[in-house]
């Protein structure tokens, strides 16, 4: 699953803890190793929420990098209240809850019934046999779960994120967001009740009586510029080390066959390595004071 906790044991746990506030500690003590090491440690996670948030990577890049900034700068006051990511993914969703620019779907107000209407419509009456038509098909299947999370509203985008993809306790994701974990289980299920009834009346991925096929909207999502055949922007997006292929991630969604699976199955995208070099530059450039101990 596209999930971003760790299932350990207590002792590990409370080791795992201890190791982060190590690290952070000689962060902020101006150890120019640790902060990479907590650059590295939470690029590819921040990477994977803002692109669920704002659609396009070009876009989840420049999110991710003044996320790490924001994070690199505050570290000082991290006191261990939550594991460091869990942490980071509150300074994260602060900025992506609050981003003026918004996704061509919020720009139009783009509904989940606006969304079935134009899946329905062009939908050739056989499978794409194309070149490349297994590449392309999952390229659709990715585009159109990141294009459909953009007809909610931001805060059910979040909600659902966190709670259904990431898979986080209602307790650490209400924390996130600060409010109460009985307001964000609201939130959640109010969010996994759309999408849920969306895929099922929809998707064929979700729900096999379903209209639509991932391998009947190629030639559509080509005509319409929704995918790129000549570069497609998510099937072959780069993936963290050890992380999972757009192939097990389908593997992993078609045995688990239910609808928030559909949203979990992508792969372990990486954040790209011209950002986390970028990155790197801007920490070395004095604006750090922690940097120039």
């Amino acid at each position: 699953m596209d999930t971003e906790v760790d299932n350990e044991s207590p002792a590990a746990d409370v080791a795992a803890g201890a190791q982060e506030r190590e690290l952070v500690a000689r962060a902020v003590a101006g150890d120019s190793v640790a902060v990479s090491d907590v650059v590295r440690q939470l690029q590819d996670p921040l990477y994977r929420l803002a692109l669920r948030m704002v659609w396009r990577p070009a876009e989840a890049e420049d999110a991710t990098q003044e996320i790490l900034l924001r994070v690199v700068g505050n570290l000082a006051t991290w006191r261990g209240e939550a594991k460091l990511l869990t942490w980071a993914y509150r300074i994260g969703v602060n900025y992506l809850l609050n981003l003026r620019r918004q996704t061509p779907q919020e720009a139009a107000q783009l509904s989940l019934d606006a969304f079935r209407e134009g899946l329905a419509d062009g939908l050739a009456a056989e499978d794409y046999r194309g070149p490349e038509s297994a590449l392309l098909s999952a390229e659709v299947r990715l585009n159109c779960s990141q294009a459909m999370l953009q007809c909610l509203a931001r805060d059910e985008r979040i909600a659902f994120v966190l709670g259904d993809v990431f898979e986080l306790s209602s307790t650490d994701a209400a924390w996130v967001l600060d409010i109460s974990a009985p307001a964000y289980r609201k939130r959640l299920e109010r969010a996994k009740k759309r999408i849920g009834t969306f895929l099922t009346a929809t998707c064929g991925v979700a729900n096999a009586a379903a209209f639509c096929r991932c391998s009947r909207r190629v030639d559509k999502a080509v005509e319409l510029g929704r995918i790129d055949p000549r570069k497609p922007r998510f099937a072959t997006h780069p993936i963290s080390p050890g992380g999972r292929t757009v192939t097990e991630a389908e593997d992993q969604m078609i045995r688990l066959h239910d609808a928030a699976a559909v949203l979990r199955a992508h792969p372990d995208y990486a954040a790209p390595q011209a950002k986390v070099e970028a990155i790197s530059v801007l920490l070395r450039s004095g604006r750090f004071p922690l940097l120039d101990k």
